[in-house]
């Protein structure tokens, strides 16, 4: 894994989008330095906290590299991070690179990925693009989440270095191709399961699909409720 180069650090409030539907995507740049707590950066915000956010979900992690794909896909928005509300932008890691259970030092913080993101029905309508996290989706460009292992300053201007890999077989790329793309492959479930590094909400999915034999509904995330993301 070659160096890695900190394009960006955001955070965000959440913020009405109308019929009592919060969102927290549009962040701001934020280059001085800030404590990184074990539920996520000082004053970014979450828009609906049953779903996002949480310790294992405390940083949202999208590589600058998925832009030129976006660019080309939909090239009258104009893509620059943090369109898909993400913490951190950087070049240098993609899903392909990067496995769950990896720790990364950045600043005084330790982090370690948890999961994968799973898009939500917020991208269209922030994005007035009705099929955008269903592309987000199927096309693996996802980005991922950190638990806190460590809490520290952390900035822009910090170096972020992996220091730890113990899933080398279960990278982000392969962790979505089970999860989303061979949702009932029970070897790749399997797999998901038995890694104690992934997220208890992953874990537990895989787990009843294994029992079960049938996929969850994904159309409440993917396209939205009339409650949904609704501020308890």
């Amino acid at each position: 894994m070659g160096g890695v180069q900190v394009q960006g650090v955001f955070i965000g409030k959440a913020e009405e989008l109308g019929g009592g539907l919060c969102s927290a995507m549009d962040k701001r740049r934020v280059e001085h330095r800030l404590w990184l707590w074990p539920q996520g950066l000082g004053g970014d915000e979450q828009g609906d906290p049953r779903f996002h956010g949480g310790p294992e979900r405390a940083l949202h992690h999208y590589p600058a590299e998925h832009y030129a794909y976006w660019r080309r896909r939909y090239p009258q928005v104009a893509w620059d991070a943090p369109a898909f509300g993400e913490n951190l932008s950087t070049l240098g890691l993609t899903e392909d690179h990067v496995c769950i259970g990896d720790l990364f030092r950045w600043g005084g913080a330790l982090l370690q990925v948890s999961q994968p993101r799973s898009p939500c029905y917020r991208l269209n309508r922030h994005w007035t693009l009705l099929d955008l996290p269903r592309e987000v989706q199927d096309a693996g460009r996802c980005g991922w989440f950190y638990r806190v292992i460590k809490p520290g300053f952390v900035s822009y201007a910090e170096p972020f270095e992996l220091v730890q890999r113990s899933y080398p077989g279960l990278s982000v790329a392969q962790a979505l191709r089970h999860y989303y793309h061979y949702p009932l492959e029970r070897v790749g479930l399997q797999q998901l399961r038995d890694c104690a590094a992934l997220s208890t909400r992953w874990r537990e999915t895989a787990k009843r699909r294994l029992a079960s034999h049938q996929v969850e509904d994904w159309s409440a995330r993917l396209g939205g409720l009339p409650l949904e993301g609704k501020r308890a």
